[in-house]
Protein backbone atom coordinates (compact mmCIF):
# COMPACT_ATOMS: atom_id res chain seq x y z
CA UNK A 1 0.00 0.00 0.00
CA UNK A 2 1.57 3.40 -1.02
CA UNK A 3 1.99 6.49 1.39
CA UNK A 4 -0.61 8.22 0.19
CA UNK A 5 -2.99 5.71 0.99
CA UNK A 6 -2.43 5.35 4.34
CA UNK A 7 -2.41 9.32 5.03
CA UNK A 8 -5.71 8.87 3.32
CA UNK A 9 -7.03 6.43 5.66
CA UNK A 10 -5.56 7.70 8.57
CA UNK A 11 -7.13 11.06 8.00
CA UNK A 12 -10.50 8.90 7.36
CA UNK A 13 -10.20 7.49 10.43
CA UNK A 14 -9.58 10.90 12.14
CA UNK A 15 -12.46 12.36 11.07
CA UNK A 16 -14.52 9.61 12.21
CA UNK A 17 -13.66 9.88 15.85
CA UNK A 18 -14.04 13.57 15.39
CA UNK A 19 -17.44 13.04 14.52
CA UNK A 20 -18.34 10.53 16.81
CA UNK A 21 -17.00 12.96 19.65
CA UNK A 22 -19.17 15.96 18.64
CA UNK A 23 -22.35 13.48 18.26
CA UNK A 24 -21.84 11.97 21.41
CA UNK A 25 -21.70 15.32 23.33
CA UNK A 26 -24.17 17.10 21.88
CA UNK A 27 -27.58 17.09 23.79
CA UNK A 28 -30.70 14.62 23.23
CA UNK A 29 -32.68 16.02 20.02
CA UNK A 30 -36.54 16.57 21.39
CA UNK A 31 -38.98 13.92 20.25
CA UNK A 32 -41.84 14.31 18.10
CA UNK A 33 -44.11 17.14 19.39
CA UNK A 34 -41.87 18.02 22.37
CA UNK A 35 -40.96 21.78 23.29
CA UNK A 36 -38.11 22.95 25.08
CA UNK A 37 -38.57 25.16 28.44
CA UNK A 38 -35.64 25.25 29.97
CA UNK A 39 -32.89 25.32 27.60
CA UNK A 40 -29.95 24.56 29.67
CA UNK A 41 -26.72 22.23 29.12
CA UNK A 42 -26.12 19.35 31.76
CA UNK A 43 -22.96 21.10 33.23
CA UNK A 44 -24.93 24.60 34.05
CA UNK A 45 -27.53 22.82 35.89
CA UNK A 46 -27.18 23.16 39.63
CA UNK A 47 -29.88 21.40 41.68
CA UNK A 48 -33.67 19.97 40.97
CA UNK A 49 -36.10 20.93 43.55
CA UNK A 50 -39.93 19.06 43.84
CA UNK A 51 -41.97 19.97 46.76
CA UNK A 52 -45.33 19.63 47.76
CA UNK A 53 -47.27 20.74 51.11
CA UNK A 54 -45.75 18.84 53.76
CA UNK A 55 -42.12 17.92 52.11
CA UNK A 56 -39.13 18.56 49.60
CA UNK A 57 -36.61 17.02 48.06
CA UNK A 58 -33.30 18.70 46.49
CA UNK A 59 -31.11 16.83 43.73
CA UNK A 60 -27.80 18.92 43.70
CA UNK A 61 -24.29 19.05 42.82
CA UNK A 62 -21.42 18.34 45.48
CA UNK A 63 -19.99 22.27 46.45
CA UNK A 64 -16.41 20.26 46.68
CA UNK A 65 -16.99 18.03 42.96
CA UNK A 66 -19.90 19.05 40.78
CA UNK A 67 -19.57 15.73 39.20
CA UNK A 68 -21.25 13.99 42.50
CA UNK A 69 -24.70 14.22 42.79
CA UNK A 70 -26.61 14.40 46.72
CA UNK A 71 -30.28 13.99 47.79
CA UNK A 72 -31.49 16.01 50.65
CA UNK A 73 -34.64 14.65 51.63
CA UNK A 74 -36.31 16.83 54.37
CA UNK A 75 -40.10 17.48 55.82
CA UNK A 76 -42.02 21.54 55.98
CA UNK A 77 -43.50 22.57 59.38
CA UNK A 78 -47.23 21.50 59.52
CA UNK A 79 -49.40 24.45 59.68
CA UNK A 80 -52.41 22.46 61.08
CA UNK A 81 -53.76 23.05 64.04
CA UNK A 82 -56.20 19.62 64.79
CA UNK A 83 -55.41 18.25 68.16
CA UNK A 84 -53.60 15.19 67.75
CA UNK A 85 -52.71 15.58 64.03
CA UNK A 86 -49.71 14.54 62.31
CA UNK A 87 -48.21 15.83 59.11
CA UNK A 88 -45.19 13.99 57.63
CA UNK A 89 -43.42 13.92 61.21
CA UNK A 90 -44.46 16.76 62.50
CA UNK A 91 -47.07 16.26 65.49
CA UNK A 92 -49.43 18.96 66.82
CA UNK A 93 -51.65 18.80 69.93
CA UNK A 94 -54.77 20.90 71.59
CA UNK A 95 -53.44 22.45 75.15
CA UNK A 96 -55.02 24.81 76.97
CA UNK A 97 -53.32 28.87 77.52
CA UNK A 98 -52.66 27.27 80.86
CA UNK A 99 -51.42 24.19 82.90
CA UNK A 100 -54.26 21.70 83.57
CA UNK A 101 -57.03 24.10 81.80
CA UNK A 102 -58.51 23.75 77.96
CA UNK A 103 -61.67 24.43 76.05
CA UNK A 104 -63.74 23.02 79.14
CA UNK A 105 -62.46 26.14 81.12
CA UNK A 106 -63.41 28.13 78.55
CA UNK A 107 -59.92 29.33 76.83
CA UNK A 108 -59.47 28.37 73.70
CA UNK A 109 -57.38 25.27 72.17
CA UNK A 110 -53.49 26.10 71.32
CA UNK A 111 -52.04 23.96 68.43
CA UNK A 112 -48.51 23.09 69.67
CA UNK A 113 -46.34 21.24 67.43
CA UNK A 114 -42.77 20.07 66.92
CA UNK A 115 -41.25 21.06 64.33
CA UNK A 116 -39.68 19.02 61.22
CA UNK A 117 -36.22 17.28 61.89
CA UNK A 118 -33.54 18.56 60.02
CA UNK A 119 -33.09 18.01 55.98
CA UNK A 120 -31.03 14.41 55.75
CA UNK A 121 -28.27 14.54 52.73
CA UNK A 122 -27.58 11.17 51.09
CA UNK A 123 -25.49 10.01 48.44
CA UNK A 124 -27.50 10.05 44.61
CA UNK A 125 -27.86 6.72 42.76
CA UNK A 126 -27.31 5.88 39.67
CA UNK A 127 -31.19 6.81 38.81
CA UNK A 128 -30.72 10.38 39.82
CA UNK A 129 -27.73 10.43 37.63
CA UNK A 130 -29.96 9.76 34.66
CA UNK A 131 -32.75 11.88 35.70
CA UNK A 132 -30.32 14.90 36.32
CA UNK A 133 -29.81 14.56 32.83
CA UNK A 134 -32.87 14.29 31.74
CA UNK A 135 -33.71 18.09 32.93
CA UNK A 136 -30.99 19.28 31.01
CA UNK A 137 -32.63 20.44 28.91
CA UNK A 138 -36.11 20.32 30.42
CA UNK A 139 -38.38 19.37 27.42
CA UNK A 140 -42.22 18.99 27.90
CA UNK A 141 -44.89 17.06 25.44
CA UNK A 142 -46.49 20.12 24.72
CA UNK A 143 -47.49 23.83 25.17
CA UNK A 144 -50.44 25.10 26.05
CA UNK A 145 -49.61 28.79 26.49
CA UNK A 146 -50.88 31.51 28.97
CA UNK A 147 -54.35 29.90 30.41
CA UNK A 148 -57.06 32.27 32.33
CA UNK A 149 -57.87 31.98 36.08
CA UNK A 150 -61.05 29.58 35.27
CA UNK A 151 -58.58 27.48 33.48
CA UNK A 152 -55.84 27.43 35.42
CA UNK A 153 -58.44 26.71 38.66
CA UNK A 154 -60.03 23.38 36.19
CA UNK A 155 -56.45 22.03 36.04
CA UNK A 156 -55.38 22.71 39.99
CA UNK A 157 -52.91 25.23 38.71
CA UNK A 158 -54.27 27.98 40.70
CA UNK A 159 -53.91 26.99 44.45
CA UNK A 160 -51.12 23.50 43.68
CA UNK A 161 -48.55 23.66 46.52
CA UNK A 162 -46.47 21.10 44.44
CA UNK A 163 -43.55 23.21 42.31
CA UNK A 164 -40.75 22.11 40.51
CA UNK A 165 -37.65 24.45 40.80
CA UNK A 166 -34.69 24.21 38.39
CA UNK A 167 -31.29 26.64 39.63
CA UNK A 168 -28.53 27.40 36.56
CA UNK A 169 -25.84 29.26 37.33
CA UNK A 170 -27.65 30.17 40.63
CA UNK A 171 -30.66 31.52 39.30
CA UNK A 172 -33.86 29.07 40.65
CA UNK A 173 -36.76 28.73 37.58
CA UNK A 174 -39.78 27.84 39.73
CA UNK A 175 -43.10 26.16 37.98
CA UNK A 176 -46.14 24.94 40.06
CA UNK A 177 -47.22 21.32 39.29
CA UNK A 178 -51.06 19.98 39.03
CA UNK A 179 -52.30 16.29 38.27
CA UNK A 180 -54.91 16.10 36.11
CA UNK A 181 -58.18 15.48 37.63
CA UNK A 182 -58.32 12.01 39.04
CA UNK A 183 -54.77 12.22 39.67
CA UNK A 184 -53.78 10.36 36.61
CA UNK A 185 -52.02 11.45 33.24
CA UNK A 186 -49.95 13.96 32.49
CA UNK A 187 -49.11 16.57 34.86
CA UNK A 188 -49.30 20.35 34.12
CA UNK A 189 -46.51 22.74 34.65
CA UNK A 190 -46.80 26.66 34.83
CA UNK A 191 -43.66 28.83 34.94
CA UNK A 192 -43.76 31.45 37.40
CA UNK A 193 -41.41 33.52 35.41
CA UNK A 194 -43.75 34.32 31.66
CA UNK A 195 -47.33 32.33 33.26
CA UNK A 196 -46.82 29.86 30.36
CA UNK A 197 -48.64 26.31 30.69
CA UNK A 198 -46.56 22.76 29.55
CA UNK A 199 -47.71 19.37 29.55
CA UNK A 200 -44.81 17.63 31.18
CA UNK A 201 -44.03 13.92 30.22
CA UNK A 202 -45.63 11.34 33.00
CA UNK A 203 -41.77 9.59 33.33
CA UNK A 204 -40.20 13.09 35.05
CA UNK A 205 -41.64 13.52 38.42
CA UNK A 206 -42.51 9.53 40.16
CA UNK A 207 -38.52 9.63 40.71
CA UNK A 208 -38.44 12.74 42.58
CA UNK A 209 -42.25 11.73 44.40
CA UNK A 210 -40.86 8.40 45.44
CA UNK A 211 -36.73 9.62 45.93
CA UNK A 212 -36.48 8.17 49.32
CA UNK A 213 -36.62 4.52 47.75
CA UNK A 214 -35.58 5.63 44.12
CA UNK A 215 -33.01 8.23 44.32
CA UNK A 216 -30.67 7.09 47.20
CA UNK A 217 -28.20 5.35 47.19
CA UNK A 218 -28.06 2.11 49.77
CA UNK A 219 -24.69 0.31 49.27
CA UNK A 220 -22.36 0.00 52.00
CA UNK A 221 -19.60 -0.82 49.53
CA UNK A 222 -19.02 -0.11 45.99
CA UNK A 223 -16.36 -3.32 45.52
CA UNK A 224 -17.42 -6.30 45.28
CA UNK A 225 -15.98 -10.32 46.37
CA UNK A 226 -12.84 -10.71 44.48
CA UNK A 227 -12.04 -7.10 44.61
CA UNK A 228 -9.90 -7.74 48.01
CA UNK A 229 -7.50 -10.36 49.10
CA UNK A 230 -7.06 -9.57 52.37
CA UNK A 231 -9.27 -9.18 55.46
CA UNK A 232 -8.69 -7.93 59.03
CA UNK A 233 -11.48 -8.07 61.66
CA UNK A 234 -11.65 -6.52 65.07
CA UNK A 235 -13.70 -6.72 68.10
CA UNK A 236 -13.15 -6.59 71.42
CA UNK A 237 -9.54 -5.35 71.44
CA UNK A 238 -8.57 -8.41 69.33
CA UNK A 239 -7.36 -8.47 66.51
CA UNK A 240 -6.92 -11.10 63.42
CA UNK A 241 -5.75 -11.10 59.92
CA UNK A 242 -7.01 -13.50 57.29
CA UNK A 243 -6.04 -14.45 53.38
CA UNK A 244 -9.34 -13.91 51.56
CA UNK A 245 -10.01 -15.80 48.21
CA UNK A 246 -13.00 -16.75 46.17
CA UNK A 247 -15.32 -14.47 43.87
CA UNK A 248 -19.14 -13.56 43.63
CA UNK A 249 -21.41 -14.89 43.84
CA UNK A 250 -20.22 -17.03 46.68
CA UNK A 251 -18.62 -16.37 49.79
CA UNK A 252 -14.67 -15.69 49.76
CA UNK A 253 -12.90 -18.29 51.62
CA UNK A 254 -10.95 -17.06 54.60
CA UNK A 255 -7.88 -18.73 56.35
CA UNK A 256 -5.68 -17.67 59.18
CA UNK A 257 -2.51 -15.10 57.72
CA UNK A 258 -0.81 -17.34 60.16
CA UNK A 259 -2.41 -20.57 58.76
CA UNK A 260 -3.07 -19.91 55.41
CA UNK A 261 -2.96 -24.00 54.32
CA UNK A 262 -6.19 -24.00 56.45
CA UNK A 263 -8.98 -22.34 55.82
CA UNK A 264 -11.54 -21.06 58.43
CA UNK A 265 -14.94 -22.21 57.74
CA UNK A 266 -16.36 -20.31 60.74
CA UNK A 267 -15.00 -17.39 59.72
CA UNK A 268 -16.22 -17.94 56.26
CA UNK A 269 -19.76 -18.34 57.33
CA UNK A 270 -19.48 -15.36 59.93
CA UNK A 271 -18.14 -12.56 57.17
CA UNK A 272 -20.60 -13.93 53.94
CA UNK A 273 -23.10 -12.70 56.63
CA UNK A 274 -21.83 -9.60 57.55
CA UNK A 275 -21.01 -9.25 53.55
CA UNK A 276 -24.73 -9.52 53.17
CA UNK A 277 -26.42 -6.81 55.84
CA UNK A 278 -28.32 -4.49 54.36
CA UNK A 279 -29.47 -1.06 55.98
CA UNK A 280 -32.85 -0.81 56.85
CA UNK A 281 -32.67 3.37 57.25
CA UNK A 282 -30.03 5.80 56.01
CA UNK A 283 -29.00 8.75 58.65
CA UNK A 284 -27.50 11.70 56.53
CA UNK A 285 -23.90 13.40 56.26
CA UNK A 286 -23.12 14.76 59.29
CA UNK A 287 -26.55 13.40 61.05
CA UNK A 288 -25.61 12.69 64.75
CA UNK A 289 -27.53 9.38 66.48
CA UNK A 290 -30.19 9.96 68.94
CA UNK A 291 -28.34 8.76 72.44
CA UNK A 292 -24.70 9.99 71.42
CA UNK A 293 -22.21 7.83 69.66
CA UNK A 294 -22.98 3.91 69.25
CA UNK A 295 -20.31 1.90 70.45
CA UNK A 296 -18.44 -0.53 68.37
CA UNK A 297 -18.93 -3.81 68.47
CA UNK A 298 -16.77 -5.02 65.63
CA UNK A 299 -14.78 -3.74 62.14
CA UNK A 300 -13.88 -5.40 58.98
CA UNK A 301 -11.02 -3.78 57.30
CA UNK A 302 -10.04 -5.02 53.41
CA UNK A 303 -7.41 -4.83 51.59
CA UNK A 304 -5.74 -6.07 47.88
CA UNK A 305 -2.05 -6.15 47.90
CA UNK A 306 -1.49 -4.77 51.25
CA UNK A 307 -3.52 -1.64 50.60
CA UNK A 308 -7.03 -0.34 51.87
CA UNK A 309 -9.84 -1.34 49.76
CA UNK A 310 -12.51 -0.55 52.38
CA UNK A 311 -14.06 -0.88 55.94
CA UNK A 312 -17.15 -1.80 57.67
CA UNK A 313 -17.83 -0.66 61.24
CA UNK A 314 -20.81 -2.10 63.06
CA UNK A 315 -21.40 -0.33 66.24
CA UNK A 316 -24.45 -0.54 68.74
CA UNK A 317 -26.64 2.37 69.97
CA UNK A 318 -29.83 3.28 70.51
CA UNK A 319 -32.25 1.20 69.10
CA UNK A 320 -29.99 -1.39 67.77
CA UNK A 321 -27.14 -1.96 65.91
CA UNK A 322 -25.54 1.18 63.14
CA UNK A 323 -23.02 0.58 60.75
CA UNK A 324 -20.45 2.98 58.47
CA UNK A 325 -18.23 1.87 55.90
CA UNK A 326 -16.01 3.61 53.36
CA UNK A 327 -18.78 4.87 50.86
CA UNK A 328 -21.41 5.51 53.31
CA UNK A 329 -22.27 9.37 54.11
CA UNK A 330 -23.59 8.34 57.55
CA UNK A 331 -24.63 6.11 59.92
CA UNK A 332 -26.75 3.12 58.55
CA UNK A 333 -29.37 1.57 60.91
CA UNK A 334 -29.10 -2.37 60.18
CA UNK A 335 -31.92 -5.18 59.97
CA UNK A 336 -32.39 -7.00 63.20
CA UNK A 337 -30.04 -10.50 64.25
CA UNK A 338 -27.17 -8.34 64.50
CA UNK A 339 -26.74 -9.24 67.54
CA UNK A 340 -25.79 -12.43 66.80
CA UNK A 341 -22.85 -11.43 64.84
CA UNK A 342 -20.99 -9.07 67.16
CA UNK A 343 -21.18 -12.15 69.73
CA UNK A 344 -19.44 -14.45 67.22
CA UNK A 345 -17.11 -11.82 66.02
CA UNK A 346 -15.52 -12.44 69.03
CA UNK A 347 -14.90 -16.03 68.30
CA UNK A 348 -13.94 -15.13 64.80
CA UNK A 349 -11.16 -12.97 66.49
CA UNK A 350 -9.65 -15.28 68.86
CA UNK A 351 -6.39 -16.90 68.08
CA UNK A 352 -8.31 -19.83 66.90
CA UNK A 353 -11.80 -20.22 65.61
CA UNK A 354 -13.71 -21.91 68.43
CA UNK A 355 -16.09 -23.40 65.93
CA UNK A 356 -12.82 -24.89 63.69
CA UNK A 357 -12.07 -27.59 66.39
CA UNK A 358 -8.33 -26.86 66.21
Amino acid sequence: MKVRDLALQGALAAAALIAAFVVWQREPSAGPGEVTVVDVPARALDSIRYEDDSRFVDVFRDASGRDRLWVRLGYKASGGANAGATDAGVATAAVGTDAGTGAAGGQPPVAVREEPPPPRELRANEVADKLFSRFAPMRAMRALGELDAKKLEEVGLATSPRKLTLTVGGKARVFALASPPGGWGTPYLRSEEDGRVYLLGPAMLPDLENANSRLVDRRLHTFDLGDFDAVTISAGGATRAFRATGKAPGPVVLAPEDAPERPDDFARNWHDRVWRMMPVDLLGRDEPLSGGEPQEAFRVDYLRAGRAVGHVMVAKGEGGFYARTEHTSGWARLHAGIDALAEEAARVTAPVSAASGK
